[in-house]
């Protein structure tokens, strides 16, 4: 009789530690910016020595990636949950809302994933493979509505997330540029119609 298979405590307190860390360094930033994150500020909050981080994490932009990759992963979670219609602009106002909320709600977050702000920083590709996965997960949906033209996932992420960038910038925990979700998916969606009807005639 086969036993039940043995657990790798040692790689599961590791994995445990790791998750620690990175949620230490999400309370930094989201206090001190992504700038201000130091390893050393990391290190106190889970309470341990700078140099044992290094056990877990390479280097500052090791622990940057990993919580790219956590932002990545947190935001298909919010793409697969999204309930899609199939009407074009139903749909278009869910997922632009579902997109600005999971921006605005923290900025740091928003700034690493869709902003270069921290000087050097790249993510790695396997990390960015989930960031271009959510990316064709948002193209299919533009699809399944109709809108195929070249550009236009283009068109709507610079609206998207021009609209956030506002919202973030300009009036913190208000609603200024929230409000004008559906009035730009309207927008976006009469001026993809169009495009249509002129490449049919």
């Amino acid at each position: 009789m086969l036993g039940e298979p043995t657990r790798d405590r040692r790689a599961e307190r590791h994995e445990r530690t790791k998750t620690e860390i990175l949620d230490a360094a999400w309370e930094v930033v989201r206090a001190d910016g992504l700038a201000g994150l130091t390893l050393r500020d990391v290190a106190r909050k889970v309470g341990m020595r700078p140099p044992s981080v290094y056990s877990y994490f390479a280097s500052k932009h090791a622990v940057y990636d990993a919580m790219y990759a956590q932002g990545c992963r947190e935001f298909l979670g919010r793409v697969s949950r999204l309930d899609l219609t199939g009407d074009a602009l139903t749909d278009l106002r869910a997922g632009a809302r579902m997109f600005i909320d999971f921006c605005v709600e923290d900025p740091a977050r928003y700034q690493l994933m869709f902003q270069r702000t921290v000087p050097g920083f790249e993510p790695s590709a396997e990390s960015y493979a989930l960031a271009v996965e959510a990316l064709e997960s948002l193209r299919a949906a533009l699809v399944k509505i109709g809108i195929t033209a070249p550009g236009a996932l283009d068109m709507l992420t610079a609206l998207t997330t021009g609209l956030a960038d506002q919202q973030i910038s300009n009036d913190p925990g208000g609603d200024r540029w929230l409000k004008l979700v559906d009035e730009a998916m309207e927008m976006f969606l009469a001026h993809m119609n169009t495009r249509t009807r002129r490449k049919v005639r």
